[in-house]
């Protein structure tokens, strides 16, 4: 474990998946940083148990905003964020440990493979994606409230390994998030002064299953990837419906 690195990891009722995230992560962090907003479930418990510590911060819609909390609480210099489905596989974690005692002036980069519904997703868009996680803690911080992004002004570097990223557990779970999720991005973009119309709202969503479907290959994937281009295509133009909503409301 590599003690001048701090794993943050942000949950609301993981009791499911918390504990085998927090060892996952201990074999690279000496530690580890739970940011709950207010967790009804044993999630809490469980991680403190592991060896975690927790801090609480009211959930406020804000995804960028809690992970800036965080950093108010990490002490070292190095700054890794996993969210409460991920899992480092050994080779991430070995070469994890190997950057932070290296200790150069960059930032970290690792490829994430989507596990959903019981598939493993290769194409589409649930496939192997880059995201930029490992960070100096003192030079990064978050924006977007929701697929929030981090902002660094150091060189990227990708590592070898994989996050292995087990997501959405059944349908019920896409359309309760996707639901949450689709009603902050409305808000926030109708703040923004963005605007829609009906047809060009169709039209992001016809696109969007386009993309995935034949653009990302999800075709590739079978049933599986039809039926996560068409969670796309309604993801997509929820979203948009719900701005369309909020312009028009009286």
């Amino acid at each position: 474990m590599e003690k001048t690195l701090t794993t943050v990891i942000l949950t609301k009722n993981e009791e499911k998946t918390i504990k085998q995230v927090v060892v996952n992560a201990q074999k690279c962090a000496a530690n580890i940083l739970v940011v709950d907003s207010g967790s009804s479930d044993k999630t809490v418990e469980i991680a403190e148990k592991c060896g975690a510590k927790v801090v609480y911060r009211a959930w406020d819609d804000d995804f960028a905003v809690q992970r800036n909390f965080a950093l108010q609480h990490v002490t070292t210099p190095w700054v890794l964020y996993l969210d409460a489905d991920e899992i480092l596989d050994a080779e991430l974690t070995a070469a994890i440990k190997n950057i932070v005692a290296k200790d150069e002036n960059k930032q970290y980069s690792m490829l994430r493979k989507s596990h959903a519904f019981g598939f493993e997703y290769k194409h589409g868009i649930f496939k192997p994606d880059e995201v930029i996680r490992l960070f100096k803690t003192k030079a990064v911080h978050w924006e977007g409230k929701v697929h929030e992004r981090p902002v660094c002004g150091m060189p990227k570097e990708l590592l070898n390994g994989y996050i292995e990223h087990y997501t959405y557990e059944n349908w019920q779970d896409w359309w309760n998030k996707a639901g949450h999720y689709t009603s902050i991005w409305a808000e926030d973009a109708y703040k923004r002064n963005k605007k829609i119309s009906l047809g060009s709202a169709f039209f992001h969503a016809v696109y969007g299953f386009f993309r995935a479907y034949v653009i990302q290959a999800g075709f590739i994937d079978g049933w599986s990837g039809l039926y996560s281009s068409l969670q796309h295509f309604i993801y997509t133009l929820m979203k948009y419906l719900k701005l369309y909503e909020l312009q028009n409301k009286k």
